[in-house]
């Protein structure tokens, strides 16, 4: 059967159910290596006698290699295939993370760092244009939510299970049991991972260029309306997750630094509202449920201003999952809105989200230092209210922002 004529694989067929666990272990592989660091920095940062704020460069280091490598890697997967290309590019982030946990000095390992982050970009780049050209549309939005969940579960084991190894036997070690599960995960991918059938390659002289791909995508108002998700999502995200532990251990809480790190846990409500946003936007629609994830945002911010901690734990549950649904929502919609290009639009809309990550992540920080911790709330609410303005305004009459009929 050829490209044109392939309709993708059905719901609950076993090569369907393959591609869910396929792309599941390759958001495990990734996103536990990308964040590892994080869970051992005080180790690192006695290791080589760097300040916090200098140890921390070792994860802006693979999240600044992912971001400016995503756009690379989705021209890559044009010529060579989605498959083959995160095959090569999660095991070259599965060698580079072994050598990491062996750099001879802190300069090395940030280099290894933002080499792996390179590699590592490979697999946002292509994953989701992957899923859409090999199932049906109507189930696309099902399997990305599952992709995302894997990636929620990578960010969460790789800190949770770095930090204790690490404070057992070293930093390194740390960093090298979670390389080894890593590789573990890439190899479950290569094997799960169904055979290609709709993808077609970009060749050389017919078709339009790599510029002006990039450039439809960027004219679309659309597409920018997916990408300012990512943007401003992912920016309160990450400044709510960079300052909380700051508010905790602090008075009146003091919570030891130990504890504080378990709020990762939260993570979990992200792997399941990731799943259920997916079906939910089978039956309603895709924009109903991204908007619907602002409100739940929002509480949640709101719900962490609270002086108890078990309220403030649950404020971040709330507010991980409403995160994580849209952004399993605005990922997903991605490679759907794309005409031309569709692994550079899910290359752009990854670039944003980790420029998110880092600018506005950042910014954060200055809120906290003038406002405390209502002022990062605020902040992070008023990112979420303008995501949901945005996509209201530019999405409504969008394909796919309403239920597709079901086939009998």
């Amino acid at each position: 059967m050829s490209a044109a004529a392939w309709h993708g694989h059905a719901k609950d067929s076993p090569a369907y159910r393959r591609m869910l666990l396929a792309l599941l272990f390759a958001g495990l592989a990734t996103f536990a290596q990308l964040y590892s660091l994080q869970g051992v920095l005080t180790g690192l940062a006695g290791e080589f006698g760097v300040s916090p704020a200098d140890a921390a460069l070792s994860v802006s280091a693979a999240t600044l290699g992912l971001a400016l490598a995503v756009i690379p890697w989705s021209i890559a997967a044009d010529r060579l295939g989605r498959r083959r290309t995160m095959t090569w590019a999660i095991g070259a982030a599965v060698g580079l993370g072994l050598l990491a946990a062996l750099a001879p000095s802190f300069g090395a390992l940030i280099l290894l760092r933002f080499l792996e982050g390179v590699a590592l970009g490979g697999v946002p780049a292509t994953a989701l244009v992957y899923l859409h050209e090999e199932v049906q549309q109507l189930h696309a939005a099902v399997a990305a939510g599952t992709y995302i969940a894997g990636t929620t579960l990578g960010g969460l084991s790789g800190r949770l299970v770095a930090g204790p190894v690490g404070d057992l036997l070293g930093w390194r070690a740390g960093v090298l049991t979670v390389s080894v599960l890593a590789g573990v995960a890439a190899l479950a991918f290569v094997v799960l991972a169904p055979r290609p059938r709709g993808f077609r390659p970009a060749v050389r002289g017919s078709g339009p260029g790599v510029v002006r791909r990039l450039a439809e995508n960027l004219r679309s108002t659309r597409q920018l309306a997916l990408y300012a998700q990512g943007f401003l999502l992912m920016g309160g995200f990450v400044a709510v997750y960079n300052y909380l532990g700051f508010r905790l251990e602090a008075p009146p809480f003091l919570l030891p630094a130990s504890l504080a790190s378990l709020l990762f846990l939260a993570y979990l409500s992200g792997t399941a509202t990731s799943r259920i946003a997916g079906g939910l936007s089978v039956r309603f629609g895709r924009l109903p449920v991204l908007v619907a994830a602002v409100p739940v945002i929002l509480a949640g911010l709101a719900i962490t201003l609270s002086a108890s901690i078990p309220l403030v734990i649950l404020g971040l549950v709330v507010f991980t999952g409403g995160f994580f649904a849209a952004h399993a929502i605005a990922s997903g919609w991605i490679p759907v809105l794309a005409t031309t290009g569709r692994a550079q639009a899910s290359g752009l809309y990854n670039f944003a989200y980790y420029a998110g990550s880092s600018a506005l992540g950042w910014v954060g920080g200055l809120f906290f230092g003038r406002y405390g911790w209502p002022g990062v709330a605020g902040f992070t609410g008023a990112l979420a209210l303008a995501a949901g303005v945005i996509a209201v305004v530019a999405l409504r009459h969008a394909p796919g922002s309403r239920a597709l009929p079901r086939t009998p």
